[in-house]
């Protein structure tokens, strides 16, 4: 498998589709801590990341918003008290692109 960290991001936005749930599911076994959800009908990878107080939480969270401004590309965060919850997948299509996993391994990278 490549690594996902390093690839570009796909930004042919007119040739864009979702990811298959089975395709999902097998670049997930290159990221640990990464869980594959579905809210409000939508798929999306979430991963939980601990520290040990809010100002390292806080910290981290600002770094994934630099990650995803640079790469126009935003996940969700919620960030308390010791941990921040990241949320991957890509609002236009309703569902999962590759790019969602290589934003995924590019925030493993940071923590």
């Amino acid at each position: 498998m490549t690594d996902l960290a390093s690839e570009a991001l796909d930004t042919n936005q007119s040739a864009a589709s979702q990811l298959p749930t089975e395709h999902v599911s097998a670049l997930l076994r290159g990221l640990p801590g990464w869980l594959l959800k579905k809210v409000d009908g939508v798929e999306r990878i979430e991963k939980v990341y601990s520290f040990k107080d809010f100002s390292q939480a806080l910290a981290f969270t600002n770094q994934v918003g630099a990650l995803a401004e640079q790469e126009d590309h935003h996940p969700a965060l919620l960030t308390e008290w010791g941990q921040v919850t990241v949320g991957w997948w890509s609002h236009s299509l309703g569902g999962l692109h590759r790019n969602d996993l290589i934003m995924a391994a590019r925030t493993d990278q940071l923590a």
